[in-house]
């Protein structure tokens, strides 16, 4: 049986400006009600829970689904190849914004297909090596969101996985090739595992069939434990990779508390429903005409 622990730590969240360079004519051109794009990559029923904190952040700022703002839902079922095309179908129906928590690629597809509709992001990793924005202190565009900066933390959950694991020399890191942010992890993750004295085997997971086939792979390279990369896919599979490691008594550290929840040995790093309630509150704050300001909070 595998304990539970969850690591926290202080969590800084970027919030980034902008919103008042938006064309006035776009606020103009809002419905009496307004319409909120909503895309993400995965499916609806894993991600019920951020569906959950994206409304509640919504309502902070007065805004109820059903009542005084209407929410077009787009989901691209871990297929990022859609993304475009469900980002131009939103534009279409000329939402007065669009919101796309927990992915950048999600955002880049919205930033593509509009320069003029307001779209509110929310991830972990850095927003201007992405392009997303010019930069924190002048993002500029239409592009505004917040950000943990989690992926940055591959190195530190690393150090916590061979303390608790101290015998474990041989790491594996599980990352979506997809993911913009995998090659800066897995490259921080490979520093902190040469200073160390440890190795690094790299498994790569576009699918739910592939986290299958990375770990039965675990065994055959003589993996002792596990490191997982931030990533809307592996949020969406938590169960199934908590399930996993516990099956395949390979020691494991996420990335986000949830995952805890959901069955893993540990986490480090911030609430990942709480930065998409973060990307409600922007997104009530955008529909109000409201000017986001750069500031730091803590947790």
């Amino acid at each position: 049986m595998v304990s539970c622990f969850l690591y926290k730590r202080r969590e800084f969240i970027t919030l980034l400006g902008g919103v008042a360079a938006w064309p006035l004519a776009a606020r103009a051109q809002q419905p009496a009600i307004p319409v909120i794009g909503f895309l993400r990559p995965g499916s609806p029923e894993p991600n019920a829970h951020l569906v959950a904190a994206f409304r509640r952040g919504l309502g902070e700022t007065g805004y109820v689904e059903g009542r005084n703002v209407s929410v077009e839902y787009r989901w691209a079922h871990n297929d990022d190849d859609r993304l475009p095309e469900l980002a131009a179908d939103l534009v279409r129906l000329r939402v007065s914004v669009i919101v796309t928590p927990g992915s950048t690629a999600a955002a880049a597809a919205a930033k593509s297909a509009t320069t003029t509709i307001p779209i509110v992001f929310s991830g972990g990793g850095d927003p201007v090596q992405t392009g997303l924005v010019a930069s924190l202190n002048r993002p500029g565009g239409n592009v505004t969101g917040v950000s943990s900066m989690a992926g940055e933390l591959g190195a530190k959950r690393l150090g916590l996985l061979q303390e608790l694991v101290p015998r474990a020399k041989r790491f594996a890191v599980l990352t979506n090739p997809n993911n913009p942010f995998a090659k800066a992890f897995v490259t921080d993750v490979r520093a902190a595992a040469a200073a160390m004295g440890l190795q690094i085997e790299v498994f790569t997971a576009s699918t739910s069939h592939d986290i299958d086939t990375a770990f039965a792979s675990f065994q055959q390279k003589g993996v002792d434990a596990l490191v997982v990369n931030p990533d809307p896919l592996f949020v969406g599979r938590r169960v199934q990779l908590a399930t996993l490691a516990a099956r395949h008594a390979v020691p494991a550290i996420h990335p986000f508390r949830e995952d805890v929840e959901a069955g893993g040995l540990m986490s480090y790093g911030p609430s990942n429903t709480d930065l998409v309630r973060q990307a409600g509150i922007y997104t009530g704050r955008v529909l109000k005409g409201e000017k986001p300001v750069r500031s730091n909070s803590s947790s």
